[in-house]
This record gives structure tokens, sequence and C-alpha cells, in this order.
């Protein structure tokens, strides 16, 4: 597996081979929805007046939740977008899902296709489409699947490979999830930023709008996102966004998207100071050091969790002791708290280390 991400890695095409990326951050801007040929020209032509621009994003087949919602115009947008790159010279991307969707935007000349979160969870469907650009080296984006998964994520980017596409990019839109938070779709960075580990040259983009779910915050997603060196965003853009026909809150006009560029700063990735590099290595040489007393306290914990097993299976007790745990974690969160450490931070790795502690015993 890992002999096969190697090779993919190395026989991506650079996105400069496709697509215009001078200066960072780079945009795909345009609204969720093409709605109406009026809609789309109007907001084309606002967003070709930011030169972070490089290239016209616009829905056309909408996989929606729930039936009797807009479900997008279809094939009558691909002339909104033809006329789109007539008037505006921007490259123009939609979503496809199907085969067929396919087969219409290589008819159109639609420059650039993107998978969506709902079509990256099911392989068939990726295979599907895979096979439809077989003999087409166009390029393709493909967004995270709407669940954290990794996995799925590398295994669709895998499949349009094999079908011999080499202009490959990914989209980090965030992941669905049950429990109450001020976004959308949860960032989960760890895991574009894994995948960028594993795939180095693959382009990544963030697109702040589904991460969001709220045009408030779509700024400050950006510049997380510039902040660990996304240097892409695809940030949805409409003419009137609170008369869009899908996802109004999420959207910005063209004005407000001029305004965000301005402020926004992408930063480098190397490291051009040689004092502050030097500064950065000592610190990179002590964060090593406490990593590896954190593994050796975590083994010296597992040997004494594996001896409680060995206990508990002598004597009858259950493994699972619900009323220690909880009170273990609260006392940990509140010894965290006072030493400046996040709650929810220390939850996440006492859960973990509780997790596989059950496990030993069992």
């Amino acid at each position: 597996m890992a002999e096969q991400l190697k090779e993919l890695n190395a026989n991506l095409a650079d996105i400069a081979s496709w697509l215009k990326v001078d200066r960072a951050p780079w945009v795909i801007a345009g609204p969720c929805s093409a709605e109406s040929e009026q809609q789309m020209l109007e907001t084309a032509r606002e967003v070709a007046r930011c030169p972070n621009v490089k290239a016209f994003r616009a829905g056309l087949w909408k996989p929606r939740t729930r039936p009797n919602m807009f479900e997008g115009v279809g094939r009558e947008g691909l002339a909104w977008l033809r006329t789109v790159k007539s008037q505006t010279g921007l490259p123009t991307t939609t979503e496809v899902d199907t085969a067929r969707h396919v087969e219409m935007c290589l008819a159109s000349g639609v420059d650039i296709l993107w998978i969506g979160a709902r079509t990256t969870v099911n392989p068939f469907m990726v295979q599907e489409i895979a096979e439809a650009l077989r003999g087409v080296d166009m390029p393709v984006l493909v967004k995270n699947p709407v669940n954290a998964e990794l996995s799925l994520w590398l295994g669709a980017i895998e499949r349009l490979y094999q079908a011999g596409i080499r202009k490959l990019g990914a989209i980090h839109r965030g992941f669905s999830t049950y429990t109450e938070s001020e976004y959308r779709n949860s960032p989960n960075w760890q895991i574009p930023i894994e995948l960028k580990r594993q795939l180095p040259r693959l382009p990544l983009i963030c697109d702040p709008s589904h991460i969001s779910g709220n045009r408030d915050l779509v700024e400050r997603v950006s510049q997380m996102a510039l902040d660990l060196g996304i240097r892409g965003l695809m940030i949805e853009t409409h003419i009137s966004p609170d008369k869009a026909l899908s996802d109004a809150r999420q959207q910005i006009t063209p004005q407000t998207l001029l305004g965000v560029m301005e402020r926004l700063h992408a930063r480098e990735a190397a490291i051009a100071d040689e004092g502050v590099r030097a500064q950065i290595a000592v610190l990179r040489a002590e964060i090593s050091r406490v990593d590896w007393k954190i593994i050796q306290h975590l083994a010296q914990r597992m040997k004494h969790v594996d001896e409680i097993g060995r206990l508990k299976q002598q004597h009858g007790i259950a493994v699972l002791q619900i009323d220690r745990w909880e009170m273990l974690l609260e006392d940990h969160m509140a010894r965290a708290a006072e030493l400046g450490v996040g709650g929810d931070f220390i939850k996440s790795i006492f859960e973990l280390v509780h997790a596989e502690a059950i496990k030993r015993q069992l």
C-alpha cells in the first residue's frame, strides 16, 4: 500500500500545469448552485475582478438530503458555464455524481470536475466516474467523504489515478458530526494533514464555506487553513446570497470575497530566518525529549494495567469499572485546567488510553 501511494505521489501532475496559481491564497469561487444565467454571469463578472480567483465554480447537480428540495438546474447550466468562460476567461468547474454527468461535462468543455463528499463515500460511484474519465486526463478534485475516514478519501484518489488521471487535487470540506459545534462540518484538521503527509505533492484545497456553514466564519476558517500551509480555497460566492436556492447562510458576496482576500495572510512553508530556525530547532528537540518520556510513561502505565487485568480475572471482577473511570477522568481534566491545558484535549487523550487499557484486560 505504501509503495502504491509513493508511485501515485511521484506521478501527480504539478498543479501549475493545469491551473494558474501564481499567488497564495488562490481561490475557486462561485455560487453553491447555478440558478439562472443572469445569476451566474453577474457573479462571475464580479469574482473575476479578484486577482486571487483562478476558477469559477457552480453546482449543476445537487445531491440533497431530502426530496422536493432544489436539486440543481442540471444540463441546462452547462451552457451558462460556457458563457462564463467566454466572458471572463476563468476556467470552470462543477460537481459530478454519475458517469452521465461526466459525459455531459466533457462534451460541453467544462475544465475541471470535482467529486462531492456524498459521492466519495461510495467506492462504486467513484469507480463509475473513473471509468467514464479513462483516457481523458482532465483535472479532478476529490472532496473528503462526509464521514471522517481517511481511507475512503485516499481510495477515491487511487481509483481515479488507476484510470489514468494525473491532474488530481483534494478538497477538505469538513466532516459530519452529531455533536453540537459552531461549525456545520467539523474540520478535523488532522485528517487532511495526514492526507498531505502521505501524498505531499497532491494539491490540497480548503472549502471554508462547508466547514463553516455560516458566512461569518468563512474568513476565520480560511486563515486557519492558510496557517496550516493549505494554499488553495474554494469559497461559495453569490451575487445575492440571502436569495440563494441552496446553502444561503454560508455564501458570501463577491465584494466580501475581495475584502477577505485582502486580509488573509499566507505563511511561507520554509523558515528563512536563521535565528528563528535555530530557536525552533531547540524547541523541537525539547518536544522530542518530552514525547519520549510520554511513551515511556505510557508503557509503564500499561504494565500496571496488565497486572490489574490479571487480578480482575483471578477474582472474577468485571473489566469495566465505570465509577472509577469517571472519577479518574474528572480528576485528570481538573488537574489539566490548573496547568492551562484544555479539558477536551485531555478528555480525548485519556479516552484513547482507557480504550487501550480495556482492550488489554479483555
